[in-house]
């Protein structure tokens, strides 16, 4: 299990930990650029859109042609492996290393489901799967803009704001915190500095946002 006293409720060093915690997975974003967008550019490899075309009764897109399978299902590989680099650079970090963490803390006390893997093999599978979270709570996200009529057109920003970053933490945190319990990632004590990093979430994914338009992998900003 998870030692007790790693995060209090006013704790700036806990939210940075969870921030290099949780930090792959938010970037899996970022993967699905990759995978969704610029892989098939260079390669011309064939985009399947998870909607496939297909309109709801409002008459508009169920997600649109910027969520597709590939960047779904390839993009939390991107958090796998930064998870698989933060358990190399941190491994064996205890409560004297804050905020710099192990991330697979707890796994010596119990013996988690997935531990099988082995320590680089789980560090990949909950990166993959925190990753897989977050790109779920970012298409919930876009199914509700869309039904809101809050969809992107163009150059033309959603103007939802909210929806456009909170979802996929909400989501990637349910996913560490139910399918986790006895890891750190899914430790109750991580909760108050989750609703402050979800305070920050719209800052932190706005930049990200903001670098990937600067480098190419976005055509807008947001």
């Amino acid at each position: 299990m998870v030692p007790e006293g790693l995060f209090g409720f006013f704790d700036p060093m806990g939210v940075l930990a969870l921030l290099l915690l949780y930090g792959p997975a938010y970037l899996s974003n970022t993967g699905a650029m990759i995978f969704g967008k610029a892989i098939p550019k260079i390669t011309g490899m064939r985009v399947w859109v998870i909607d496939g075309g297909r309109d709801w009764k409002d008459g508009n897109r169920l997600l649109g042609d910027g969520k597709s399978w590939n960047g779904l299902l390839g993009g939390p590989l991107l958090s796998a492996l930064l998870t698989m680099l933060a358990t190399y650079l941190w491994h064996g970090h205890g409560l004297e290393s804050k905020p710099f963490y192990d991330p697979l803390m707890g796994m010596s006390n119990v013996d988690p489901w997935f531990a099988f893997f082995g320590l680089y093999g789980s560090a990949f599978f909950i990166g993959y799967i925190l990753g897989f979270g977050s790109l779920v709570g970012d298409s919930l996200g876009s199914f509700v803009k869309r039904r809101r009529g809050l969809k992107r057109e163009g150059e033309v920003s959603s103007k939802a704001p909210l929806l456009d970053t909170l979802p996929f933490a909400i989501v990637c945190f349910i996913f560490g915190l139910v399918l986790f319990p006895n890891q750190l990632y899914g430790s109750h004590q991580l909760i108050p500095s989750m609703i402050w990093l979800l305070i920050l979430t719209p800052i932190i994914h706005r930049s990200v946002n903001v670098f990937g338009y600067k480098i190419g992998l976005k055509s807008v900003p947001y």
